[in-house]
């Protein structure tokens, strides 16, 4: 019997998805567990599982197009199997087509201009690269007008919410024309490029505005023949020293060119062990490898010359942090409660903990830990406010402030409250690596439940964050300082740290608050109770 693969939710806040590439078509054999599309959700390109075997059958959403979750993804069956009633009584992703090609041709006949695009021309629009993306910045051009472009190949690099991401051209042939300049934003769905065969007019196209009468039908014979010709390239790919080959694509490729990661020493999941992009994003590198990482040139704003001003224009990440942060503290009424720790057990206990073989926890770590146990007695503090009710998460997923260089990021570690030290360690570590990389997922940023901020490190010994809604709470750390203090009626020298609790008062009243973090000194100060 036929199955139907609806649209999947990948994160939170996901209400459509877009399919960047197919890795099946239909006819073909599925099995379960292979990768059958790429789907770009929020912040990322994530690969899909098929949780079926059979034949490929249809498919509701072809590449480059976009659907709403829960709609027809594709219909997985018996080969030969009648699914015409499937695909009309579901309805979704049928309809949605068709609406769409009613409304463009409606746009068309408006426009007064009922341009047919040529075969040999694509039109590349501004894509939707998260939920509440309306427009986006490009961030830099990889090809000029008169370039060739090869599917697969990087076209720019455009801003969106969060982060800054590859853009990957889904045709070949000439690039004809761009429509939004480097530093430039433009609305989704506008004409970002338009590619075809060298020397072919497109000004009418512009002047119409890229609508396309192409059939439907069309699109998914030329995504099928594109979808061979990539398969063959993909193993045209590059060479190992040895003479062996190195199947990779194209996007991994560039991602392990940017992060200086060998791809002879990368595994790959994809299929006949072609390295794909989580491959990459998820290679941890050697010692030596690190370093070279790490010493990569981070982004140098504009130069300060005495006498001259100078403007850098925001990025659309510093734009939505800007827009979030003032909303989160003009709606939420923010109030802070601040405490001083005793850290002198904390130190003989990391130094105890890191003298085990291939171990080494930070204090942000112990802080990370203690968090999680106390939000687990406190449950109040890992609340969000929702209107007309305030939602208790089941839950505790720590999100973790992350500086980068064009502002700031909150990977999450997700059921904190059941991972260990080490764990805490690794994953923090990791995550924020790939921060600065510009290499999380959507849905490692997103889910959180409550968060941290630490500036200790930079020696800023206390001060206060805005929260990160939807949490009701964030926890702001400060440095260790050694100091005298009145330990058993005497004064000796001591070390203590700072914490600061800024709490949305519509949900965590002050003694709640205050509650929580008698807990965490608790389990701060005696570490050994973090393990009980």
């Amino acid at each position: 019997m036929a199955e139907i693969i609806t649209m999947p939710r990948l994160s939170d806040t996901m209400t459509e998805g877009k399919v960047s590439k197919w890795h099946k078509k239909v006819g073909d054999t599925v099995s379960e567990g292979d990768i059958l599309a790429e789907i770009e959700t929020d912040k990322a390109v994530q690969d899909f599982e098929s949780e079926f075997e059979g034949t490929l059958l249809y498919i509701g959403t072809n590449e480059g197009e976009g659907a709403p979750v829960d709609s027809i993804l594709a219909i997985v069956g018996k080969a030969g199997e009648d699914v015409s009633s499937l695909i009309s009584g579901g309805g979704s992703a049928e309809s949605v087509q068709n609406e769409n090609n009613e409304s463009s041709s409606e746009e068309v006949v408006e426009s007064s201009s009922n341009v047919e695009i040529p075969d040999n021309v694509e039109v590349i629009t501004m894509p939707r690269l998260s939920d509440t993306m309306t427009e986006g910045k490009v961030a830099k051009w990889h090809k000029q007008v008169g370039d060739s472009v090869n599917e697969g190949d990087i076209l720019a690099e455009i801003e969106t919410d969060k982060a800054v991401q590859d853009f990957e051209s889904e045709f070949e042939g000439t690039l004809l024309y761009i429509g939004t300049k480097e530093d430039e934003s433009a609305p989704v769905d506008s004409i970002l490029a338009i590619i075809g065969e060298a020397g072919t007019d497109v000004s009418a196209i512009v002047a119409g505005g890229g609508s396309s009468t192409v059939s439907n039908k069309e699109a998914k014979s030329e995504s099928v023949n594109k979808e061979e010709v990539k398969e063959t390239a993909q193993k045209q790919d590059s060479s190992t020293n040895s003479g062996g080959r190195v199947f990779i694509s194209p996007l991994a490729k560039k991602l392990a060119e940017d992060k200086g990661i060998d791809i002879n020493s990368v595994k790959g999941s994809g299929e006949n062990g072609r390295i794909i992009k989580k491959d990459i994003e998820s290679y941890k590198p050697s010692a030596v490898e690190s370093k070279v990482v790490e010493n990569k040139p981070v982004q140098v704003l504009a130069p300060i010359i005495q006498g001259v001003d100078s403007e850098t224009p925001n990025s659309q990440m510093r734009n939505i942090i800007a827009k979030r942060l003032a909303e989160s503290k003009f709606t939420a009424p923010h109030y802070y409660l601040m405490i001083e720790v005793n850290m002198d057990n904390a130190i003989a206990s990391r130094k105890l903990i890191n003298a085990m073989p291939d171990t080494k926890v930070s204090f942000n770590d112990l802080v990370i830990k203690a968090s999680a146990m106390a939000l687990r007695k406190h449950s109040q503090i890992n609340s969000s406010w929702a209107g007309d009710k305030i939602v208790h998460h089941g839950n505790v997923n720590i999100g973790v402030a992350v500086a980068i260089p064009d502002g700031l990021v909150v990977p999450v570690l997700k059921n904190t409250d059941f991972m260990s030290l080490t764990e805490i360690s690794a994953s923090v570590k990791d995550m924020a690596g790939r921060a600065k990389g510009k290499g999380l997922k959507a849905d490692e940023m997103s889910g959180s439940t409550f968060s941290i901020s630490n500036l200790g490190m930079f020696g800023i010994e206390s001060f206060t964050s805005i929260i990160n809604q939807p949490n009701s709470c964030i926890l702001s750390v400060g440095g260790i300082i050694e100091k005298p203090i009145v330990k058993d009626g005497q004064i000796v020298v001591g070390n203590t740290m700072k914490l600061s609790l800024a709490c949305d008062h519509r949900v965590v009243d002050g003694a709640t608050g205050a509650q929580f973090l008698q807990t965490l000194k608790n389990y701060i100060e005696n570490p050994v109770n973090m393990l009980a």
